[in-house]
Formats: structure tokens, sequence, C-alpha cells
């Protein structure tokens, strides 16, 4: 039977998705059902002295959940300090203060605006500049939430003796995730069992919430997952809070409730991208080879800590960018604000760091007059060097051939040779990026996940995949087939994917981290390959056909299933104290380039071409695999150029897509993707690695690149939008040099 990993096999949900048969959970009802809303803050700091409804208004038929409905009002994350609803104090805009809920939504929204909260308001703190002076205290003595140091060879001390030594500061913005389909949720109680449907990434980090609100043990609560329209991180933990809200009313009203959010209220309410200011010093010598690397990273949290450490750690674990340093020192802090939880969003973290790695190598070009390309792949990564975090790197490192690759296929040399085209009153340029990512959560996480799976045998030939991984639009279900079917030896239409239900699936995991293939995959095929076996060893005891052996053992539970728990590879080694050691299994490498035209008079920047070379270990499915590395690649294109999220006194001034601006596919520019293969020993389907999180990691630092080449403005704040190239040009001609 011809594999079919590796193949562009039909997506397995592409025919419901594309008739409109799937059903998301809006579409979704039960008997009896009422629709629920939520009162929020409007300031980012105060006491919260009580909620007032109008005696005017008629609450016959309303119900009205408060902080004093809550059993116990946390919201179980990393840290506890988060409330379901506000109680005794408010921490920023929009925090949920109160629920509402009723049969009809045009009464709903007239009970809402009945409903007043009575606060007192208190000094908040909204940017990283005034946590860190910590003159408002909002989360202990100085406002950190987290700390992380590393340390390799002589640290900072690395810089002393160093022929050229540059210093730079980098800084980005909030972005919004802007998944298709808004947070939402639909609950109900059978007796004392919590039932939850609903748009979500993890259902086992769901269940894990409301067994805490509600005293409840595991099989008292089911959590499923309905068709998800997207997450990209900000379906991780978010959705916990909406199953809560919605269960809090179906509790207190007897009936089903459905909760689901308006554009509006998802972006000024949900998590967002960490905002960051890295500072950057670097020492090397004057032909270019990097010596010493020291960075001060600061994240901005948000109001409460929700998953800002794993954000935070990998953001340090990726701050060196994809290059030999003898000497490291990385600072990272998160600091608290009176804004909307931060959260995860695709890279999480490494985005941030690797934006300011890039940009500060393109400012060690400029200063020794090198061509940008020549000193990225002198201090390329190669297998048998060591990351600052002392990993030595012993397999599946492809940095040098997606440099290689990505620059070839652009012709970069030939267009960078050239100088900037300037035709009338635009400019081209063209930029390069390098990265990488690392697959799998970091250091010890996997071992304390513990992630499983289960493959069953079914009777007819059939087989079914059962894990808590979920497919948010990436395409789990169609690749989990595939390896599935291949280790199997059946077709793969013969694989069935169980929906993700808490009741049904063991805990894989959350689908986060670039991890879902990588490594629930790995599981997946171990499973179906001990299957495969065990049908194998019953046709040859029975003298049977394999068919007959596998009709024998569907009708035998005990045979039937195969579960598995993941086991990281030996050797490894990770000390969370120091943090040493080997932080991921493996990295994925990539690099792009882009090139760009900008308007001279309006400094519109359009990108005109875009080449990203990506080392996937093995492309599982390759249109899907390059369908997730240009999907990530416009996400960065629009942190880079035109997402930027406005806010004043911690309230978002833009919440709505006509003032919030992603990119489109008509702004989406001619892409060239090359899925370069370097295979992890450990990976599925022949060396598998992670890849969802990767592309978004150099798209920007290119596009940044690109624009200097063009117009000779530097700017290292995104996004580079129209004003402040305006506002770079203006101080360039009056003398002030780059901005």
């Amino acid at each position: 039977m011809a594999p079919v990993v590796g193949q562009a096999v039909p997506r397995v949900d592409g025919p419901a998705k594309a008739s409109g048969s799937a059903r998301y959970v809006d579409d979704l009802t039960r008997p009896g059902m009422l629709f629920g809303a939520t009162l929020r803050s409007p300031v980012p700091r105060g006491r919260l002295l009580g909620v007032d409804r109008d005696p005017s208004f008629d609450w016959s038929g309303v119900t009205v959940v408060t902080a004093a409905d809550v059993p116990v009002n946390v919201v179980a994350t990393i840290e506890r300090d988060q409330p379901v609803l506000a109680a005794g104090e408010v921490r920023h805009v929009a925090e949920p203060i109160a629920l509402v809920a009723c049969e009809d939504r045009l009464r709903l929204e007239r009970a809402l605006a009945h409903l007043t909260p009575r606060i007192e308001p208190l000094p908040a703190v909204l940017t990283i500049g005034e946590a860190l002076e910590a003159r408002t205290a909002i989360h202990g003595a100085d406002n950190v939430m987290k700390r992380y140091a590393i340390t390799k060879g002589r640290g900072r001390d690395g810089l002393t003796g160093c022929e050229v030594v540059v210093t730079g500061r980098y800084e980005t913005g909030a972005q919004e995730h802007v998944y298709i389909e808004p947070q939402g949720m639909l609950a109900w109680w059978e007796g004392d069992d919590a039932h939850v449907v609903g748009s979500l990434q993890c259902p086992y980090y769901v269940q894990k919430g409301i067994k805490t609100v509600f005293g409840l043990a595991d099989d008292g609560v089911d959590v499923t997952q309905a068709t998800t329209g997207g997450g990209f991180g900000g379906k991780e933990e978010y959705p916990t809070v909406v199953a809560l809200h919605a269960l809090l009313l179906a509790r207190k009203s007897g009936r089903p409730v459905k909760l689901v959010y308006g554009r509006k209220e998802d972006v000024e309410a949900t998590t967002k991208r960490h905002p960051s200011v890295v500072e950057i010093t670097t020492g090397c010598d004057r032909d270019g080879t990097f010596r010493a690397f020291a960075a001060r990273v600061v994240f901005d949290g948000g109001a409460y800590v929700t998953l800002t450490p794993v954000v935070l750690s990998r953001g340090a674990l990726h701050a060196t960018g994809p290059y030999r340093w003898d000497d490291v020192s990385v600072e990272a802090l998160a600091v608290a604000t009176n804004t909307p939880p931060n959260g995860a969003f695709r890279g999480f973290g490494a985005p941030q760091t690797q934006w300011a790695v890039e940009r500060h190598v393109d400012r060690i070009a400029r200063t020794l007059d090198l061509d940008p390309l020549d000193l990225r792949l002198r201090n390329l990564l190669r297998s048998g060097d060591t990351t600052a975090t002392g990993q030595l790197l012993a397999e599946s490192v492809g940095a040098q051939r997606c440099a290689d690759e990505a620059t070839w296929a652009s012709g970069y040399r030939n267009r960078r040779g050239a100088g900037p085209v300037v035709a009338g009153r635009t400019a081209r340029g063209v930029g390069v990026a390098c990265f990488w990512h690392g697959a799998g959560f970091t250091g010890s996480g996997e071992r304390y996940l513990k992630g499983r799976v289960a493959v069953d045998l079914l009777p007819g030939g059939q087989a079914r995949i059962r894990t808590a991984s979920t497919d948010i639009g990436q395409g789990t279900e169609t690749v989990f087939r595939q390896i599935a079917a291949d280790a199997l030896g059946v077709p793969m239409a013969s694989v069935d994917f169980a929906i993700p239900s808490t009741r049904v699936v063991p805990d894989s995991g959350p689908t986060v981290a670039s991890r879902t293939v990588m490594v629930v995959g790995s599981i997946v095929e171990a499973a179906a390959r001990e299957l495969a076996e065990r049908v194998g060893r019953e046709a040859e005891r029975s003298g049977s056909t394999r068919a007959e052996a596998h009709e024998r053992l569907a009708g035998t539970p005990a045979l039937a299933t195969c579960e598995k728990q993941y086991e990281p590879p030996p050797g490894l080694a990770w000390d969370d104290a120091t943090y040493t050691g080997d932080a991921y299994p493996v990295f994925g490498w990539g690099c792009d380039v882009a090139e760009v035209e900008v308007d001279l008079d309006t400094f519109e920047t359009k990108v005109t071409g875009f080449w990203t070379a990506v080392d996937v270990g093995r492309a599982i499915h390759p249109v899907l695999c390059a369908g997730q590395v240009e999907g990530g690649t416009l996400q960065a294109i629009g942190w880079a150029l035109t997402e930027k999220l406005v806010t004043r006194g911690g309230k978002v001034l833009n919440p709505r897509m006509t003032d919030y601006i992603v990119p489109t596919s008509l702004d989406a520019p001619p892409f060239t993707t090359l899925l370069v293969e370097e295979p992890y020993s450990r990976g599925p389907g022949g060396g598998a690695k992670g890849v969802g999180e990767l592309p978004m990691d150099g798209g920007a630092p290119a596009i940044a690149a690109a624009v200097e080449h063009a117009t000779s403005l530097v700017l290292d704040r995104l996004p580079l939008l129209p004003e402040d190239l305006f506002e770079a040009s203006g101080a360039a001609r009056s003398g002030g040099g780059p901005a």
C-alpha cells in the first residue's frame, strides 16, 4: 500500500467547512437555551463597591451573576491571581464584573445597559515604563511577575575587550489574534455534572478551570471542542473564562446558556501578544565574528499572570537568535500593568526577541559596513555548536540550508548589490532575517505533561485516533490520520478521528508550542505501530489474514486499544533553577527574504515579494505545511506594517476590523515557500518537527531590513506605520540621522 505521509491528500475537514455544514459554537443550540453577556469595567483600576440594578427595569426572566455566586473565585492557570469575576477591585478595562442571561438577545442588551458597577478609581499603571518605575505597585513591590536569567561563559563580562561593541533598543506593541471566530461557549448542567462545548484549543485546560471553581471530579466535567475557527494561542487559556461564565449562568438559571463574544468585545477583553522592550549590547571582532551577547528583555504581562511565564521563557531562550556566541547574559522580566492580561500568540515570546536580535544584527552590519547576509552566514549555528543554555546541537540543524535556499531563490545578492531601486516616487529594497524556534515544551515541560493518546481498532477494518490535540484550522485531523494510516498499514479512509472531549480522549497536553505533530504525532505513530504488530502476531498465530485478525482483535476490548504516553528522548537534561541544558529536543530553522516597495510621498509600504525557507524536518502534508508557513508569514507582515492596537487610559480605541488593520488575501505578496527537510530522528513520519510557530519569527525583521534598504530609514519599533516612516524621514532631513 502506497504511503500517505508526504502526500498532499485531500483535507478531511475541508468539505464540511467549504459547504457550510460544519457546526461552530454559534450554530449550536439546546432546548430552553438562554443567551449570556458580560458586564465589564469601564476603568483600568479601582475599588469595586457594588453592582446596581436599575429598579425601573423589569428584571423578570433575567439571570444576574456576580462574584458572590462563584464557589471558588479563581481562574486556575499557572498562578491563581485572576478572579472569575471581579470582587473588591478591578485591574483592567473590560475586566468581567457581572454576568447576565435571558431568552431574548435584544432584552439581554437592555438588561446589561441597566446594570451599573460602582467603582472608585485608583491610580493605574499602563505602560512598561510606568511599571518599572513602580511608583504605583499593583503586583508586589516592583510589579515584576516573573524573572529569568541565562548565562553562558563569562556572561556580560565577555563584552570586555571585544574589538567592536554595539548597543541598541528595540520595541514591539500588542497584537490582536483576529481568529476568524470569536470566543464562545455553550454550557449546561445535568445534575451535578458540568458540560461545555465551544471554540477552544485545550480541552483539559478548560476542565481544570471548571473542576477548581465548582469542586468537581474529572468525571463530573465534560469539555468538548466544537468546530473551531482559529486560535493562534488566543483560545489556549481564555476559553476557560468563557466556559466558567456560561456555567455560572447555567447553574443559577437552571437552563443551558450560550455565551458568544462579538468582535468588539473580543478585541477589548481578550489576551494579546505581549508588548516588549529589548535592550541588546554585543561584542564582536572587526571581521564580524560574534563574541559576546547581553540583553535585557522586558515584557508587559498585563493585569494577571495567565501564561506570561512560558511566553517570557520562550522569549529569553530565543533572544540570541540562531547564532554562535561565546559569552551570553540574558536578563528577562515580565511586569504587571493595568491592561487586559496578555497571553500566548503564535511564536509566544520568540517573535519579540528575534525581532530585536535581527534588527541588532543589521545594526552590527551597518557599524562594520558588512553585508547583512554575509554577517549572518559567518555566525549561524551549525551541528556541533552549543546554544546559550549549553545545549549541544547534535542533529537536524538546517540554518545554513535555509539561508542558502531562501537567498538563492530570491536572488538576494543581485537585488541587494543593485542598491535600492527608485522609480519615480517609489523605492524598492530587499532584506533578510534568519530565525529558529524550539519545538515542543521547554525543558522538562513534556516530561511534566506526560501526554497520552489512544488508538482503537474498530470493526470493519477501521481504526480511531483519540487525542486531546485539537484541529483549529491547521489540519491536525488530516495529518494524524496520515501518520496512523501508514503505521497501521491501512488506507487513510479507514482511520477516524474522535471529537476531542474530556470524557472520550486522554490528556495529550495542550495544542500549543509546535508540539502537536512532533510530540503528539509521535505517540499516535507509536500506538498505531503497536496495534499493527498485534494484528500481525494474531494473524500469524491463527493462520488467518490480517483483515480477519483485525476483526478478532476489534471484538476483544482488552486488545483493541493501545494507549501510549510520550517519553522524551533519552539523554536530555534540563535544570530549571539555572536555566541550563537541553531547552528543546530539537529546533526548527528558517530564513526569510522580503522585498518591499515604499511610496516616498505617503510612506505606505507594500511587500512585493517574499521568499521563505523553513526546516520542518519532514513535511507530513506538504500543502498544509506550506499553508502554515504562509499563514504565519502573513500574520508577521501585519504585525510589521499595519497592526497597531491603540489605547488611551487602558481602553482599546480601535477594537474593530475597520480600524485594526490586518492583511487580507489581497495584501498577500507572491510567496515562494521552500520546505527544507533535515529529519529529526525522533519525529513521526520519518522526521517531522514543529512548524506552526516558526514562520512568525522572521517576517517583521526582514521587512524592516527591506524598508531600510529602500529608504535608508532605520526603525526599531513595530509596527512600521506610514506616519512613523514620515517622521523618521523628516528627522533624517533635518540632520537627526537614522530614526
